[in-house]
């Protein structure tokens, strides 16, 4: 019998055994959508870690953040500890250090005329350009002179500059943070957000001096970023850097550090670890659900051919042979399963682009997903139609048709 006749007929009998198929279709969408939107976010979140993690850190880069503990992402307020001395000393007594800069950060409203935005405020050094891999995509930037004088100069995020100025230039304008006056010399290029959903672009760059004594009146920072010539030093350098800190905070052994420090290597494996999660561990639990759905469909089929004796036997005895109807039901099977993946890459790159959008991802990429998809859902449906196509191929034609 021709391969295209079976698999017309096997259609037909899907159509027929409408409920049956829709459960074993269902282990497949759902195995499928997990795999899919698993691999497609994934990818698109590796990303932008990966984008984030260069850009705030690149190969060579150690932060130092007021407090104990791990630093994680996202703007801190006022330090209580930690000085630009500390850092001038740091710079000074470890070799090896290129650039450096001390940051305050606060979150105050910004305000232009009748317009108001609630922006992250960032103090920085006249190095932060160097220090931080960012600068101004039109403007100026403030220089040493601006950072001594306390000059009330601000350079503003797009976000910013459209909530405060809509399509006007706002090179030159005056804008008000908290009850302070600033000029507007320059305007950020753009960053988007982090992996922490912030927007980077809704920020605002003053000189620390001013934000200290003008803003904050505080003489502590929240964080340093320190640029060392030789990233292999790092942890190195970490050790001499602690050891400095601990001694100009007068710190017995006993006592906990009033201080993080993180290296750019600790941080790619922090997102080594995020990525094993993201490529293993979760791909594992869709895989399962989806070998459970396999399980699901050759139990189903199992029951089928009990359930098509008399049908199998008097095609038998009609003159098809056994591997006519192996064959059969390893179609039906395999199509029920693959037909079900099809749906599963549909469904989970709609979840995934939608998920994608909530998390400020870049567009997903469904290539992938979509070819892994439709490969492991052909391959669990051949497997998943092996047993019961041998069970129906082994049936007797005489023993059927009683």
């Amino acid at each position: 019998m021709k391969t295209a006749r079976l698999a017309r007929h096997s259609l037909r009998m899907m159509s027929r055994y409408k409920v049956r198929t829709g459960f074993m279709m269902l282990g497949s969408v759902m195995g499928i959508a997990g795999l899919t939107f698993v691999i497609a976010v994934g990818q698109s979140a590796q990303r932008k870690i990966l984008k984030t993690v260069g850009q705030m850190f690149g190969d060579s880069g150690i932060v130092i953040h007021d407090g104990g503990g791990q630093m994680m992402g996202g703007p801190h307020g006022p330090g209580t500890r930690l000085k630009i001395d500390d850092i001038a000393a740091i710079a000074k007594e470890v070799p090896g250090i290129e650039a450096w800069d001390p940051m305050q950060t606060i979150t105050a409203s910004v305000r232009h005329g009748d317009s108001t935005d609630n922006a992250a405020v960032f103090g920085e050094s006249e190095r932060w350009p160097q220090v931080w891999n960012r600068t101004a995509s039109r403007g100026d930037l403030f220089d040493e002179t601006a950072v001594t004088g306390s000059a009330r100069v601000a350079i503003i995020g797009e976000t910013v500059a459209k909530a405060l100025f809509g399509s006007d230039d706002p090179l030159g304008a005056d804008i008000q943070i908290g009850s302070v006056p600033f000029k507007v010399i320059g305007v950020l290029e753009a960053w988007g957000t982090d992996p922490h959903g912030m927007d980077r672009d809704n920020e605002v760059i003053v000189p620390i001096s001013t934000l200290m004594r003008r803003l904050t009146n505080v003489d502590t920072i929240s964080a340093a970023k320190l640029v060392v010539t030789d990233a292999g030093r790092s942890d190195e350098m970490k050790a001499e850097m602690k050891r400095i800190l601990r001694e100009r905070h007068g710190l017995t052994s006993g006592q906990p550090s009033d201080f993080s420090i993180i290296t750019a290597t600790e941080i790619r494996r922090m997102v080594a670890q995020v990525q094993r999660v993201l490529f293993f561990y979760l791909p594992l639990v869709a895989v399962i659900v989806l070998v459970v759905g396999g399980i699901v469909s050759a139990s189903l089929m199992l029951a089928s051919v009990n359930e098509r004796i008399a049908e199998i036997g008097l095609r038998r005895a009609i003159g098809a042979r056994s591997q006519d109807i192996r064959l059969q039901f390893l179609l039906e099977t395999t199509i029920t399963m693959l037909a079900g993946g099809v749906g599963g890459v549909i469904f989970g790159y709609a979840v995934a682009q939608l998920g994608a959008t909530r998390m400020h991802l870049d567009g997903v990429n469904p290539w992938m997903a979509a070819l892994l998809g439709v490969a492991a859902s052909s391959l669990v449906g051949l497997l998943a139609g092996v047993l019961p196509a041998l069970r129906a191929a082994r049936l007797h034609p005489a023993e059927a048709l009683r």
